[in-house]
């Protein structure tokens, strides 16, 4: 029996990490036309390793036996990702250089160039799932029999494929959640729409961290026990405080507590976050957190965990990105993840300006910090997202 996507190319973002690893493997047993490729955005510093990565992505191509590729996008990454990244420290900001590398560089250079190779898909190794709706169905029926969903044999967990077989001009792409929560990517997915979603293929999206592994190892990938990345998306674990000193001039200035004791010295307002704990040198008998930036005085607002100052419940924010290109009615009460691996909280959303979010939470809380990204939820679909630019005290 011919599989019904037999012909269909996809190109796999094959990172050197078990994830995309397993991604390529999915592809593949599911009938898929797959070739893999890495992508070289970083090359410098002690903790980089790209050389690393891509030695081990080749290994998986030769291991799965499919082409491989390797494309050089380190001045583009440095322009799009890594500018802006010292920009929002630059402005007191804490940026999320992860949203912005799969825009611009997974989902914005690496599919222009799958594009132009005449393949129909890529595919990365992101726990998080895309369904595709007739654009007559209704929005709150995300288990309708409409929807054209990746689909999993019972037993093995293997992929058998994406039914895009229809005019996908009459299609809705949507985006939910990883199944595996503890895992679950979505939240950095937020920036992307249509256009995009209608090209990726996202394997993963069903399986847990455990059962990639298993996987992995039942079909002897050589990534199988490898440990999974951290630290900013390319660049690894590198110290975030060195690669800002390199690129920041900023002012010394007092650390006060909420009552103007001072209690210590700061390098420089932007190489702080709101909730951080490290790197403050305060002696004291409990541990003291980041609570806010006095830009005026040069001052840097620290409290003991608990304190009220380091929760809110109103923020604003601004540049938002809806899945489906328009965005829900506004004002509407949504669901909203304000950092990676955090729970959703029920909050209010309106409008008060022209690409200006009010967000009302239920419940106070903690270290809500400009620069990052308010991601908004219905249920496990994310529907879109926004960063933060200040919080209402």
């Amino acid at each position: 029996m011919i599989s019904k996507n037999a012909g269909k190319k996809v190109l796999v973002a094959l990172s050197g990490g078990v994830d995309s690893s397993v991604a390529a493997l999915l592809l593949k047993t599911a009938g898929y036309q797959v070739e893999g490729a890495y992508m070289r955005c970083w090359s410098s510093g002690a903790y980089c390793t790209t050389d690393t990565d891509q030695a081990d992505a080749i290994k998986v191509a030769s291991k799965l036996e499919i082409p491989f590729h390797v494309f050089d996008y380190e001045r583009q990454y440095k322009q799009k990702v890594i500018d802006y990244f010292f920009s929002e420290y630059a402005r007191g900001r804490t940026p999320n250089p992860d949203v912005m590398c799969n825009k611009e560089i997974k989902f914005g250079l690496f599919l222009e160039e799958a594009q132009k190779r005449s393949f129909d898909y890529v595919a990365t190794g992101h726990y998080a799932r895309v369904h595709m709706f007739d654009r007559g169905s209704k929005m709150d029926d995300v288990n309708g029999h409409k929807s054209k969903i990746i689909n999993h044999r019972s037993g093995d967990g293997l992929l058998t494929g994406l039914d895009h077989q229809k005019d996908q001009s009459l299609e809705k792409f949507r985006l939910f959640a990883g199944l595996d929560r503890e895992k679950d990517q979505s939240y950095f997915l937020y920036k992307l729409g249509q256009k995009q979603l209608a090209k990726a293929i996202f394997p993963l999206g069903r399986l847990t961290k455990i059962e990639v592994r298993k996987l992995a190892k039942k079909f002897g990938l050589p990534t199988a026990d490898k440990k999974d990345s951290t630290g900013i998306c390319f660049v690894g674990p590198a110290n975030i405080r060195e690669l800002l000193l390199n690129k920041i001039s900023s002012k010394e200035g007092e650390i006060v507590d909420v009552n103007g004791e001072v209690l210590g010295k700061h390098i420089g307002l932007p190489f702080y976050t709101i909730g951080q704990r490290e790197g403050l040198g305060i002696s004291k008998n409990v541990p003291y957190y980041v609570a806010g930036k006095d830009e005026t005085s040069n001052k840097l607002i620290v409290v003991p965990f608990g304190h009220k100052a380091l929760f809110k419940k109103s923020f604003f924010a601004e540049k938002a990105d809806w899945i489906d290109g328009r965005g829900p009615k506004l004002p509407q009460k949504l669901e909203v993840k304000l950092r990676y691996r955090a729970n959703n909280v029920l909050a209010t959303v309106k409008t008060t300006l022209p690409g200006r979010l009010l967000v009302s939470l239920e419940k106070p809380q903690r270290a809500i910090t400009p620069g990052q990204a308010a991601v908004f939820y219905k249920g496990n679909e994310l529907i879109g997202g926004a960063t933060v630019t200040s919080v209402v005290d």
